[in-house]
């Protein structure tokens, strides 16, 4: 194929009607569209910020709750509103760095050490478009082939700003293409709107739970809680007891370096132990022999409680709902309660709770290692009251919880409409010079 006719190809996929009989796209060089910010801040009153992966420009205070940069202030870059800034570390989501856009008021100040930053110099050049260009990586795909693996310079990637704008970026032609990269804008910037609007909702949700567990519960010290049902007001005050004495079975996995990793049964760890459910998408899989070994001395049970004991992600719980067998590394417990004693589900919200979370948390301070025996579970106590009460706090929790998970799957939803749209609304990547499909 000819650099003619390659040319004449550049299209998206999707295109505004009033757009479809208009001439391809073309493709400019960075740097033919921006110039390099090489303003320092020197004396002038700017407010420190960071690029957070993902999220953009972050000011310092807020993301730190402090102010970080000190004396070296000056030697800032200055950015004003629409200009971006490239900060060359790299991250999961974004290996080649990530580009941001600042969309703020005030004067901002960025690290020189690791960052460049450039300003829109052609007027035909929309800066929510090209924020969007970013947002799809289209800076990524076209350096990976200019970065060696592993190359860094003082902590960040070794990325040459010859190469940064030598990026070819796609743009309509012809005199309505600023119309039309604002056209693509004002659609990504609605779902974007729609995004932030349904995400507030499930933080709304998940707020409203945490509220709802502080009342539900009793309190440290505590027999009675805030709420109750109606039913239950008159009820005798909840009774106090060891987690080993409601509990026929608080046992862990076993270390383990498994013979391989390609058998039948299902080896999970506390990464996929997560607050409230399981996340199986990275579950390792044992031979049938591994696991017979394993499981003999934690047979895991469907209702059973996990909660992961080291780690990170120490105090992470969740309800088993899996009804086969399954293996677990030692770093997980898993508490079966004595059912004259506590509803499976209750027992799950009890250890969720912000009264257990924090004796947890409140027995592993100050340790170097973060890590909980089971002698210590064991230990921590809970509060009960009768098994119909705990049965109705469980359903209430439940429902909220249907009702979480409905929100999060709408906003999963968004999130893979609004990449789909991406793809759709700019040239694929195999039809960029330099690009990969």
């Amino acid at each position: 194929m000819s650099k003619d006719s390659k040319h004449h190809a550049l299209v998206p996929r999707l295109r505004f009607p009033e757009f479809r009989t208009g001439p391809a796209w073309l493709q400019k060089p960075l740097g033919d569209l921006t110039k390099p910010i090489t303003e320092r801040v020197g004396d002038s009153d700017c407010v420190p910020y960071t690029v957070t992966s993902g999220e953009g420009l972050v000011s310092q205070e807020e993301k730190h709750g402090r102010t970080i940069a000190g004396k070296s202030l000056s030697n800032y870059y200055r950015l004003e509103r629409d200009d971006f800034a490239f900060n060359k570390s790299a991250t999961k989501l974004f290996p080649q760095g990530y580009i941001a856009r600042f969309q703020g008021d005030e004067r901002a100040a960025v690290p020189s050490s690791i960052f460049t930053c450039f300003r829109i110099a052609a007027e035909n050049v929309d800066a929510a478009y090209l924020d969007y260009l970013f947002q799809g990586n289209l800076h990524g795909r076209w350096l990976r082939d200019f970065i060696s693996v592993g190359a860094r310079a003082h902590g960040a990637l070794n990325i040459s700003d010859d190469d940064l704008y030598a990026l070819p970026v796609p743009l309509p032609e012809g005199d309505q293409s600023l119309v039309e990269q604002e056209k693509i804008a004002d659609c990504l910037g609605s779902l974007d709107n729609l995004i932030t609007a349904e995400g507030q909702k499930l933080e709304a949700l998940l707020d409203h739970k945490q509220g709802l567990m502080q009342q539900l519960f009793p309190r440290e010290g505590e027999t009675q809680p805030r709420l109750r049902f109606p039913e239950f007001c008159d009820a005798p005050g909840w009774i106090e007891e060891s987690t080993n004495c409601v509990c026929e079975r608080v046992m862990d996995g076993t270390h383990f370096s498994p013979q391989s990793t390609d058998g039948p049964r299902p080896y999970l760890t506390s990464k996929n132990i997560r607050n409230g459910y399981l996340d199986l998408s990275t579950v390792t899989f044992i031979s049938e022999e591994d696991h017979r070994e394993i499981y003999a001395r934690c047979p895991v049970r469907k209702d059973d409680v996990m909660l992961t004991k080291d780690g990170a992600s120490t105090g992470n719980c969740a309800i088993n709902y899996l009804d086969y067998e399954f293996s677990l590394l030692s770093s997980v417990a898993v508490l079966r309660g004595k059912a004259m004693k506590v509803v499976p589900a209750f027992l799950y919200y009890t250890v969720a709770s912000p009264r257990y979370r924090r004796q947890l948390f409140d027995s592993i301070a100050g340790q170097a290692i973060t890590r909980i025996t089971l002698t210590k579970i064991k230990e921590y106590t809970v509060v009960l009251p009768s098994l119909e009460e705990q049965s109705r706090i469980a359903g209430c929790l439940a429902a909220l919880d249907d009702r979480t998970a409905a929100q999060a799957e709408k906003l999963d939803a968004l999130r893979t409409h609004k990449r789909g749209l991406m793809q759709q609304l700019f040239p694929a990547a195999g039809d960029l010079a330099g690009g990969k499909a």
